[in-house]
């Protein structure tokens, strides 16, 4: 299968190898060529826009940080749907609002092409690892076509629905994903105040009903001083803000999601937007010896 891969954060370049490592071909472009070096290493070839990326390809995908970076790498004049010979598919497996994925489907499919909007959920470890959960949106058929690729990059993949159905279950991971963080500190900041081993703590209530992948991922980092990004804390900013707009359109009130947003935003404010989300800790402990 011929692929076309566009973006290469954190995420993006460890499932774009997973791809290539599958025998796929696959043809990638990001902002900086640089980042490219150990896919074109290890086979992939370079090519100079998303457009020209997915010229050809039996699938174009998407990886990037921000929903107008979505926009531009699909609907753009340089955009996969601009290429000479379009995609048969198209996926997105960055966070944006479920609005957005509509309208990319919408526009696919005036032109003859399927999409799926498939954000993911797993961090870093599950890129690395081929574990990441997967949240698919679109017809069954493009799902069905996708799949000997997704099985690639994920453990769970589960089509949740139509278009945007994939990006409004990642708000609802997003929820989740926020308030876990932030009890995971508070939980923390409270067995350091009252004098206990926070190694000790994590050891056993880790394997108990309080138990998550939080617990189990991130909380090893926090105790670390270990602060650099699965996730980064602006990316979870955007996607809370994400969350934040469609829960204003729905009527629906979140409270511990604003709370989360709110301190997080604050900790954006104060240089740690490009930290990982587990330097919430560091924002609510006194420093940890």
């Amino acid at each position: 299968m011929q692929v076309g891969w566009i973006g290469l954060g954190v995420m993006g370049a460890p499932m774009a190898m997973h791809l290539v490592k599958a025998g796929h071909r696959v043809r990638v472009h990001t902002r900086t060529q640089s980042k490219a070096a150990a896919l074109l290493d290890a086979g992939a070839t370079w090519h100079d826009s998303p457009a020209e990326a997915a010229d050809g390809c039996d699938i174009a995908c998407s990886m990037v940080g921000l929903p107008a970076e979505v926009e531009a790498v699909h609907l753009a004049s340089e955009g996969t749907l601009a290429a000479r010979a379009r995609p048969g598919l198209i996926i997105d497996f960055s966070t944006a609002p479920r609005s957005l994925a509509m309208a990319i489907a919408q526009r696919a499919r005036e032109v003859g092409v399927e999409a799926l909007d498939a954000p993911v959920s797993g961090g870093d470890v599950g890129a690395k690892n081929a574990t990441l959960s997967i949240m698919v949106g679109g017809t069954a058929e493009a799902f069905d076509a996708a799949m000997p690729l997704l099985r690639a990059l994920g453990k769970t993949i589960v089509r949740v629905g139509d278009a945007g159905a994939g990006q409004a279950t990642k708000a609802v991971n997003q929820i989740l994903v926020a308030a876990s963080c932030v009890a995971m500190a508070e939980a923390l900041a409270f067995a350091q105040s009252a004098g206990l081993d926070l190694a000790k703590v994590l050891e056993v209530v880790s394997a108990g009903a309080a138990g998550s992948w939080t617990l189990a991922n991130l909380a090893p980092r926090a105790l670390k001083g270990d602060w650099n990004p699965g996730f980064m804390i602006d990316h979870l900013v955007k996607d809370l803000g994400i969350v934040s707009e469609e829960a204003g359109r729905q009527g629906v009130r979140l409270e511990q999601a604003a709370f989360a947003e709110h301190l997080y935003r604050t900790i954006q404010s104060l240089g740690g937007g490009r930290d990982g989300t587990q330097a919430v800790v560091r924002h609510l402990l006194r420093p940890i010896p």
